[in-house]
């Protein structure tokens, strides 16, 4: 995690004992009980993940992206790590600075498009990984005043004594102690960040209130595991006992370090004596660098350096990666420092062959996504796992390196891969044959290998390698609601509405000065008041952003944006800094549109699905749901 991040300042036994340990064992799986077994990362786990976004992809991250790519993406993942979801308090965030656990609307979405891009991910047989940030929080109006929210009936709250007593380098203290805030007896103990609040989770609010989020993620949220953000930061321990809580048994946790101390972490998250995390192979992505940086690819085969050495059994929790969020800015450094940008290829081509569990990066996806689709496609044709062996080939050329890596469960299977900066330098073996090469890499498979299927794989790729449509889009309108029930001190009768457009900026109220538009107006809608203004959305992935305020605008919420649709809001009686926070509750009031029969419709205009995209003007291709059209909801069933 790196940015500018927004916070305030195991005898033998008898056969009869082995026996009934085999019915208990049965029984326990039988009635679902969950053991620590199920933790940490799966044993000869043969997935490939995918890292869904990069900084600043608002874009390219949406969570109705990925909805409409599940059919796609299944082919190929079996993991897609998001960003940290909740609600950071208003602007654009990639979810490193959490302020909010239970309000799940972020810059990528509304919680009812995480909820269904989860379900869709799931039913493809994709599992999601939450990007789980606890070592720090964010906080309101000033340096100590968490949010309460409420959860199934439970206020969860951190106190100001959950906060570190050396919380960046003293100076919460100093602000607590002028301010007549008591901070947490206990110093961190770990790796300070500055910024945000360093959570003590030696204290039992803290815990409860960890442990009821990442309960709340996969129970409620349908998450299949985590990532865990800035582990440096507190005890390993803490991660074990809250995956246990969940019940996950993915989870990776960020330790940017050497091999060794990553290993060390590994092991801290042991519960019950059994490790509960992997970690990121950050080692690997060096070794990377300093091969091009030194154009010497056999540094390559200094196993000792990283997480995956051969044999070692920290394969099964290398989580490999070329590149992620917090390091691509290196392939793209204008020094050139670490030229991971043109070897992109080649770094993927390695880390594919090889055993951990890769992590393709989003923006390498997107830009190699053929090559990468055959690269993952050829690992599990040999079936490799994160547990599988490899060997080096004998060689000094500095031009490439060459590697078996043995799949399949007699590692008859092998996979031998050349990378560097001239593969052709390397002749393999006549038993070999090259399935696929690119730039700087070639992949070549031995006779154990069936291939008979690889060219109805190649026909796939190629008919998967079809510009996306652009989906028709009508102009349409946008009702923008706000409960009249404003906090105390905003002006009775009206609400100032500032919006403009996300795209270019443009300004879309009528009157183009601050605080833009005075709205009087009100509906009631399921027996609330609402002011209202409508505006025009005439672009796809073109929404309106707005600020609300109050009398001359001195009084207003953080930026409300990406609104593209129909939206109802509240303003709680609660600030984020100095500005008021909002609460988007359509999901709440869709009662506000009528339901009408389909034959009840209008035959001349466009028809919509409940995401708000169109789906045509005929009713007869419609699946059953509910669909829109002119405002108004209707069934086909």
């Amino acid at each position: 995690m790196t940015g500018n991040i927004h916070g305030t300042p195991l005898l033998k036994t008898k056969p009869k004992f082995n026996y009934m340990k085999k019915i208990i064992l049965s029984l326990s799986l039988l009635l679902g009980v969950v053991t620590a077994n199920a933790q940490g990362w799966p044993d000869n786990y043969d997935g490939v993940m995918l890292q869904g976004f990069y900084w600043d992809s608002f874009n390219d991250s949406k969570w109705t992206k990925f909805t409409k790519q599940a059919p796609e993406l299944s082919h190929y993942f079996k993991l897609i790590w998001i960003p940290q979801s909740g609600f950071c308090g208003g602007g654009k965030s990639m979810g490193y600075n959490p302020l909010y656990y239970f309000n799940q609307n972020s810059s990528f979405g509304t919680e009812q498009e995480l909820r269904d891009m989860i379900k869709t991910l799931k039913d493809n047989g994709i599992g999601t990984i939450g990007d789980v940030v606890v070592n720090h929080r964010g906080t309101l109006t000033n340096w100590v005043d968490f949010p309460a929210e409420e959860y199934k009936g439970v206020t969860y709250q951190m106190q100001s004594t959950d906060i570190c007593s050396d919380d960046d380098g003293g100076k919460t203290k100093e602000w607590a102690d002028a301010n007549g805030y008591k901070l947490s007896n206990n110093k961190d103990g770990y790796e300070d960040w500055g910024g945000m609040r360093d959570l003590d989770h030696r204290s039992a609010n803290v815990n409860k209130c960890i442990k009821a989020y990442v309960k709340y993620l996969v129970d409620d949220l349908g998450y299949t595991g985590f990532r865990y953000d800035m582990v440096k930061g507190f005890a390993g321990s803490y991660v074990g006992e809250y995956n246990v809580h969940a019940g996950v048994k993915y989870s990776v946790g960020e330790h940017w370090s050497s091999a060794d101390q990553t290993k060390a972490w590994i092991n801290s998250t042991k519960y019950n004596g059994i490790i509960q995390s992997a970690g990121f192979d950050f080692q690997l992505h060096y070794r990377f660098a300093e091969a091009i940086n030194q154009k010497n690819w056999t540094i390559l085969r200094t196993n000792n350096e990283h997480i995956i050495q051969s044999g070692d059994n920290y394969n099964r929790y290398a989580i490999t990666f070329v590149e992620n969020h917090d390091t691509q800015w290196r392939s793209s450094s204008s020094t050139g420092s670490e030229p991971i940008l043109s070897n992109i290829l080649a770094c993927n081509a390695f880390m594919l062959a090889m055993p951990g569990t890769p992590c393709v990066f989003l923006k390498h996806w997107l830009d190699y996504k053929n090559d990468i689709k055959k690269m993952i496609e050829v690992r599990k044709l040999v079936g490799i796992t994160n547990k599988s062996t490899y060997t080096f080939l004998n060689t000094s050329d500095p031009d490439y390196v060459a590697v078996f890596t043995y799949g399949g469960i007699d590692k008859s299977k092998v996979l031998l891969t050349v990378v560097g900066s001239n593969v052709s330098k390397y002749t393999p073996a006549a038993a070999f044959t090259k399935l696929c090469e690119g730039d700087g890499y070639a992949f070549y498979v031995n006779g154990k290998v069936d291939t008979s299927g690889w060219q109805a794989i190649i026909d796939r790729i190629a008919a998967e390698d079809v510009p996306e449509p652009e989906e028709p889009f009508d102009d349409r309108q946008a009702t923008i609601y706000v409960n009249t029930s404003l906090p105390t001190g905003w002006t009775s009768g009206s609400v100032n509405f500032w919006v403009w457009s996300d795209t270019d900026g443009s300004n879309l109220c009528n009157n183009k000065t601050w605080p833009g538009d005075k709205i009087t107006q009100t509906k009631s809608i399921d027996g609330i008041n609402w002011f209202y203004q409508t505006y025009n959305v005439t672009k796809a992935n073109h929404p309106i952003n707005i600020v609300l305020s109050s009398g001359t605008g001195s009084i207003q919420t953080v930026d409300i944006e990406g609104i593209e649709n129909d939206i109802y809001l509240e303003v709680p009686n609660e600030k984020i800094g100095t500005k008021y926070s909002y609460k988007d509750v359509t999901s709440e009031h869709s009662t506000g549109i009528k339901d009408i029969q389909a034959d009840e419709m209008e035959t001349t205009m466009p028809i919509y699905n409940i995401n708000g995209q169109c789906v045509g003007k005929s009713t007869g291709s419609l699946k059953e749901g509910i669909y829109v059209r002119n405002g108004k909801k209707f069934t086909v069933r």
